[in-house]
């Protein structure tokens, strides 16, 4: 957890540590994973304080959930309508 703090105050160090996340042993997943998303569901309660700010740090949160769990557990889907169907 201290490594994901690191990496949301300083979203620019997320490059250098992707393979470090991938790689560690994360004891309890399924609290690590609702880290994450208190990262996305703050940053996004917070964006009109600084967009730029609460931008990066929803995409730290949203790549790291990507990358270790294969999908975003808040992702909207989008379905894509064809007439004649």
């Amino acid at each position: 957890m201290l490594l994901l703090s690191e990496v949301i105050e300083d979203p620019l160090k997320l490059p250098y540590l992707l393979e470090t996340f991938y790689t560690t042993q994360i004891k309890n997943e399924k609290a690590f994973h609702f880290a994450l998303l208190r990262v996305q569901v703050d940053s996004d309660l917070r964006m009109h304080e600084d967009i730029q700010k609460y931008q990066q740090r929803k995409y730290v949160a949203e790549t790291l959930e990507k990358l270790l769990y294969g999908e975003l557990m808040l992702a909207v889907e989008e379905t894509v309508s064809m007439e004649g169907d």
